[in-house]
């Protein structure tokens, strides 16, 4: 029988926890045995009642439970001095972020581990019940728009009154991938009128389907990739596409940018020169504000007024939702563990395997080289820049 430990996340700005009662009992069906450290679901508004009642057993010291466990799981990696305690052969299931977590693969490492890595999920067919980052964007997308409505001067949708008409505000949206067409829907729920700017043609029908406009440039480059995925644009291109967008921005009362690159510097759409033209009172929600921002004058963690326009550098979005953001993120791990089943029904990882071939970063103690691959981390790349745009699209049309 495997044992599974969740530990309680240790940044103080992280309030998901990588479990939930209906995974802990799922697991427990499965035949591993459920430890929660103490207090793990708190900020989650999970008690730790509701996770023993599921079939968990608490426990107060984390150091005494990883030394026993084989498998650790977390949203965000947990501090090193505690996996320097854990077992030999642990395996840990996390967000990695090489520019952020290089000691934790070191670590993991030195204890002849196995590290899976929940941000570098491939966007297959397979893998999409796996797919944290889409889970997660689904619920940062939704949050932006609410951000914004709280933060803007006029309300949303069309409002007929007797002293007269309140016109509906204009959202603009750069990027149409998972926070793009969730931020697309939320934002035409509550009655907005809403533009969208993407590279990807493909895309104009899914656009057109959630009732909002797409900003279409006069091109004749193709770029999209057999899979569906933004390539690189020319220079030509992206002077056509500025001059586009730039238009539907100086009259938008809501933008909500999206374009974040895993382990890249974000990149800039909105010049400041650009927020100086905008109309006083607009909010823009910069959803790559933790990568520097795709606005200029984005800072990271802070609200930004320049000029009568508010820039939201808000970070970690999915933690602000964190009960529902705990619970799929949850389901997420479970799918993973379920997924790597043997042929006797007992967890281990397999031998071959495409998803794995992407997400373990360390088997076995041993950093693998297709981690190191120059060429599949810059196409991993590409498809989470371009984002996935099907499967939220059925949930948006609900």
């Amino acid at each position: 029988m495997k044992s599974v430990f969740v530990v309680r996340e240790a940044e103080e700005s992280e309030n998901r926890v990588a479990a939930s009662p209906q995974s802990v009992k799922k697991l427990c069906d499965a035949g591993f045995s459920v430890w929660v450290e103490a207090g793990a679901g708190e900020s989650a508004f999970i008690t730790d009642e509701e996770f023993v009642s599921s079939g968990a057993a608490i426990e107060k010291d984390a150091t005494k439970a990883v030394a026993q466990t084989d498998l650790i799981l977390s949203v965000q990696p947990p501090r090193v001095d505690l996996l320097k305690k854990a077992k030999t052969g642990v395996s840990l299931i996390t967000c990695y972020q090489a520019d952020k977590h290089a000691d934790v693969l070191k670590c993991i490492v030195e204890k002849q581990g196995t590290l899976y890595s929940m941000h570098d999920i491939p966007r297959t067919t397979r893998a999409q019940s796996m797919d944290a980052l889409s889970s997660q964007s689904n619920l940062a997308g939704y949050k932006a728009v609410i951000l914004a409505a709280a933060q803007s001067p006029k309300i949303f949708p069309m409002l007929m009154t007797a002293a007269g008409t309140l016109r509906p505000v204009r959202v603009v949206v750069l990027g149409a991938g998972v926070a793009g067409l969730q931020a697309i829907a939320t934002a035409r729920r509550l009655g907005a009128l809403v533009a969208v700017s993407d590279v990807r043609m493909a895309v104009k029908e899914q656009v057109s389907s959630l009732g909002a406009e797409f900003i279409e440039v006069d091109s004749d480059e193709d770029l999209e990739t057999a899979g569906g995925y933004a390539k690189q644009q020319s220079d030509e291109f992206l002077q056509k596409q500025r001059l586009a967008t730039e238009k539907f921005l100086l009259n938008a009362d809501i933008v909500i940018t999206t374009a974040l690159i895993q382990g890249r510097p974000a990149p800039r759409l909105i010049s400041a020169d650009l927020v100086s033209r905008m109309n006083p009172g607009a909010v823009i929600v910069d959803l790559a504000a933790e990568r520097g921002g795709n606005c200029e004058l984005t800072v990271p963690g802070k609200t930004v007024n320049h000029h009568g326009v508010t820039i939201l550098g808000t970070l970690n979005l999915p933690a602000s939702v964190p009960l529902h953001a705990s619970e799929v993120y949850a389901r997420n791990i479970l799918n993973v563990l379920m997924d790597q089943k043997q042929e006797d029904g007992t967890f281990g990882w397999k031998e071959e395997d495409d998803i794995l071939e992407y997400t373990l970063l360390v088997r076995d103690g041993r950093a693998l080289e297709d981690v190191a691959d120059t060429a599949r981390s810059q196409a991993l790349e590409a498809e989470r820049s371009a984002g996935d745009t099907e499967q939220v699209i059925v949930a948006n049309n609900k």
